[in-house]
C-alpha cells in the first residue's frame, strides 16, 4: 500500500508558512510529485493572491517539469475549492493540467466547496484520495474549521497569574507578572488571530495599544467592550495603528477607523460578541480581557482554547483571583520563556 502521508507533512510544512497572512482563507500547502519525486510545490502564501496549487504547478514548470506535470500526483492539504472566489477555481486548474491524480489531506467545510471540488474532480475521471493526516490538517485550520462548522471564531483566552493563581493587585497599582520573552511570545500570538478583546476596565487601567509592536505581523482587530462610552479618545486603542470595534450599548457607526457597534440587554454580551464577530468575518480572536470577562467566555462555553502564563517565582497577597476553568483539559506546558505556559482546550 502506498504511503501518502510523507508528501502530506511537506505540505502541512509549507501551509504553515502562510499563519497570520491568508485569514480568511485557510492555510494550504501542495505538491507535486512525478515518480516519487517533488516537482513542485508551494503554499497560499497571502490572503487573496494565488492558491497553493496555482503555486506549485507554476513552481514544478519553472524548475523545468512542465512536460511532466500531466504524468503527476498532485498532494494538497485541503479540498481544491470549486468556486470562483478572489481566484478561479483550482479544481478546474487540475482538470486543465491533465493531472491523473490528487491526494488530499481533508474536505473543506466551506458550503462553497464541502465535497464539491472532489465530485468535480472525479467526475473528470481523476483519481481522488481523501483523508491523508486528516486530523492534522484539520488542526493547522481549526480557526477556519469552528468558523464555518460552529458559525463563530476561534477563542482563545488568555491571561498571565501569580504562582497563587492571582491575575492583578488588590488596588491600582499595575502587577508586571510577565518577563520580557513572554511578552513577545504574546504578541506573536497577537500576529496569529483576527482579533483581540478586553473590556472597560483594561482598557483604562492599563492603556494598551494591542497590536504587535514587538513582533513582524500583521496586528489584530481591536475589539473593546465599552457598554456606556466611557473610554477617552485619547487611549492608545483610538490610535490609527489598527482597525478599533468598540462594543457598546448606545450607537452603532463607523467613525474614522473605529466601528461604534452595538449591542442590547436581550441577550448576554459575550454572545452577542461572538455572533457579531461571525458576521464581521473575523475568524478568531484572544481574549486578554481581566477576569470578570474571561470568566464570562468560560461559562457561556465560548471558548476552545486558553493560554495560562504563570509567574512561578511571584506570590502576592489580597489579589484578584484568576478564572477558574471549566472542562478543561491541558495539552502542554512550556517554560523556556522562564514563566510557566500552561495550555488547555475545552473538553467536549
Amino acid at each position: 500500500m502506498q504511503d501518502y502521508t510523507i508528501f502530506m507533512r511537506r505540505c502541512l510544512e509549507l501551509a504553515a508558512l502562510g499563519a497570520g497572512k491568508v485569514a480568511p482563507n485557510p492555510m494550504v500547502g501542495a505538491v507535486v510529485v512525478y515518480n516519487g519525486q517533488i516537482i513542485g510545490e508551494g503554499y497560499h502564501e497571502r490572503y487573496g493572491e494565488a492558491h497553493a496549487e496555482v503555486n506549485a504547478i507554476n513552481n514544478a514548470t519553472e524548475n523545468g517539469f512542465a512536460d511532466k506535470i500531466d504524468q503527476s500526483t498532485i498532494y494538497v492539504s485541503l479540498e481544491p475549492c470549486a468556486h470562483y472566489g478572489k481566484t478561479p477555481p483550482c479544481a478546474d486548474l487540475i482538470i486543465r493540467y491533465k493531472i491523473p491524480k490528487v491526494v488530499i489531506g481533508c474536505r473543506d467545510p466551506f458550503k462553497e466547496v464541502d465535497g464539491k471540488g472532489i465530485e468535480k474532480l472525479q467526475a473528470a475521471g481523476i483519481e481522488v484520495v481523501t483523508g491523508i493526516l486528516e486530523s492534522e490538517c484539520r488542526e493547522i485550520n481549526k480557526r477556519f474549521f469552528t468558523f464555518h462548522t460552529k458559525h463563530r471564531p476561534y477563542i482563545i483566552l488568555k491571561w498571565a497569574q501569580t504562582a497563587n493563581r492571582k491575575i492583578a493587585a488588590a488596588g491600582t497599582e499595575r502587577l508586571l507578572i510577565t518577563n520580557e520573552k513572554t511578552n513577545r511570545l504574546v504578541h506573536k500570538w497577537r500576529s496569529e488571530e483576527a482579533g483581540i478583546l478586553i473590556g472597560t476596565n483594561t482598557a483604562l487601567a492599563d492603556n494598551p495599544e494591542l497590536t504587535t509592536r514587538l513582533w513582524p505581523g500583521n496586528s489584530p482587530v481591536r475589539l473593546v467592550i465599552d457598554m456606556n462610552l466611557r473610554l477617552p479618545s485619547s487611549l492608545k486603542i483610538f490610535n490609527n495603528h489598527a482597525e478599533t470595534i468598540i462594543f457598546n450599548k448606545i450607537k452603532h457607526e463607523q467613525v474614522g477607523n473605529v466601528l461604534f457597534y452595538q449591542i442590547t440587554d436581550d441577550l448576554s454580551a459575550a454572545q452577542q460578541i461572538v455572533n457579531a464577530l461571525y458576521h464581521l468575518k473575523i475568524q478568531s480572536v484572544i481574549v486578554e480581557g481581566g477576569a470578570v470577562l474571561l470568566q464570562s467566555f468560560i461559562e457561556e462555553k465560548l471558548w476552545d482554547e486558553a493560554r495560562v502564563i504563570t509567574n512561578t517565582k511571584m506570590k502576592i497577597e489580597n489579589g484578584l483571583p484568576a478564572p477558574q476553568l471549566i472542562n478543561a483539559v491541558e495539552l502542554s506546558a512550556d517554560d523556556s520563556t522562564g514563566d510557566l505556559i500552561n495550555t488547555f482546550i475545552q473538553a467536549i
